[in-house]
């Protein structure tokens, strides 16, 4: 599990933070980023010996940390893990500070924009607690940062915290990305509330050509999702949105995070959902991820999903026999009934994926998205076990 920052030192002067493209054969051969944006990766022994490359414009040399120095060009050393920042990745590089950051990392099946710390919302599970803070500078670091991501990126979130809360911004965002990224699938994590104003929904009408929104919903009346957001009126207000950005052409997922209080009327959810907004494209049910508020409200949180096994399938059947997408996200495999697993999605990012011991020997593991890197006995089921060739037969014989 590769970190996204790592200890550092460079030898350049930056005076502003800075991101830049590392680049290795392949991305010089391609000539697509502007060499005054790119580390040229010195590690790799092919790059260092063509040493005429050297004499090209780089914004600096990626080197290793006991190198003698190359020449007076900026060089950056890698301190931690070399494997951390790689060919294709891209560094954010902040004076003053003794890490780079990784803000894409190539290959990543979780790649996120990050668009603001701040929230209208303060969920019972929220993974990144929110912060009042001013930062609006956001959006022209993430303008700048879709510039410098492969083009054949398949797909990309944007996240926060709540995106819309930075207002016209996020469109600038997402129109960016459309320039830079037009083949990249745009997935913006959103709580709805904002799109009320549907004149606000439709700035986004025609914003990218592949463009998805994920929206919480966590309950088929106001008090249970009111309760879930933290937020008196929060229901109302996401389901106003969901039908405006209907309205202005929006493609829709619902989402929805099976805490215990949401799993008791999850059913009733699922037909909230084909009566009332049948026009969502694909349902996600999620896992608590243990971290953030969620560790603070385990007892008001936690069910284990092998628990939720009957709940699920009626869930399940429910959606899918009425045509209507559904996933199950960040679920282990051998807690679910066997008719589930071709729903469940290896979804969780690379960087967090864990597995844990009892783990080895499963046929499944490599179809399995295991468990966050910050699991802890408490939030782990009791049903943990290595599926074996002989479960898989004995299931396909039922």
């Amino acid at each position: 599990m590769l970190p996204l920052d790592t200890k550092a030192r460079w030898s350049a002067n930056w005076q502003e933070p800075i991101l830049l493209k590392v680049a290795g054969l392949q991305e010089f051969v391609a000539g697509v980023f502007p060499m005054d944006r790119m580390l040229l990766d010195l590690r790799v022994p092919e790059v260092a010996a063509a040493g005429a490359l050297a004499d090209l414009p780089w914004a600096g040399f990626l080197v290793n940390p006991g190198d003698i120095p190359f020449n007076d060009r900026p060089e950056v050393a890698v301190l931690g893990d070399a494997a951390t920042v790689q060919p294709g990745d891209v560094v954010e590089i902040r004076p003053g500070s003794s890490k780079i950051a990784v803000r894409y990392r190539r290959g990543d099946n979780g790649n996120v924009l990050f668009a603001t710390e701040r929230c209208n919302s303060f969920c019972l599970m929220c993974s990144q607690p929110p912060r009042e803070v001013e930062d609006g500078w956001r959006v022209e670091q993430l303008c700048d940062l879709a510039g410098l991501i492969d083009k054949d990126e398949p797909s990309l979130a944007i996240s926060g915290g709540e995106p819309t809360l930075l207002g016209a911004g996020l469109e600038r965002v997402i129109r960016r990305c459309a320039q830079a990224l037009p083949n990249t699938h745009l997935h913006v994590l959103s709580n709805g509330r904002r799109f009320e104003d549907r004149l606000y929904a439709n700035m986004f009408s025609d914003a990218h050509p592949s463009l998805t929104w994920g929206v919480p919903l966590y309950g088929d009346h106001h008090r249970l999702h009111d309760y879930i957001v933290q937020s008196p009126g929060a229901f109302a207000q996401t389901i106003r949105g969901l039908y405006a950005l209907h309205a202005a052409g929006q493609r829709i997922e619902v989402r929805v995070v099976l805490t215990r209080l949401v799993a008791e009327r999850l059913p009733e959810l699922a037909r909230y959902i084909y009566r009332n907004l049948p026009f969502v494209e694909h349902v996600a049910l999620m896992g608590t991820e243990p971290i953030g508020f969620a560790k603070a409200h385990h007892e008001d949180l936690w069910i284990d999903p092998v628990d939720l096994g009957a709940t699920l399938l009626d869930t399940t059947r429910f959606l899918s026999r009425r045509g209507m997408a559904v996933s199950l996200y960040n679920l282990p495999l051998c807690t679910l009934p066997a008719e589930l697993r071709p729903f469940a999605r290896r979804s969780i990012s690379n960087w967090k994926q864990h597995y844990l011991p009892a783990c080895d020997g499963c046929t499944l593991k490599n179809q399995c998205g295991g468990f966050f890197g910050w699991i802890t006995p408490e939030w782990t089921s009791r049903a943990i076990v290595p599926i074996t060739a002989k479960d898989e037969l004995s299931c396909a014989r039922h």
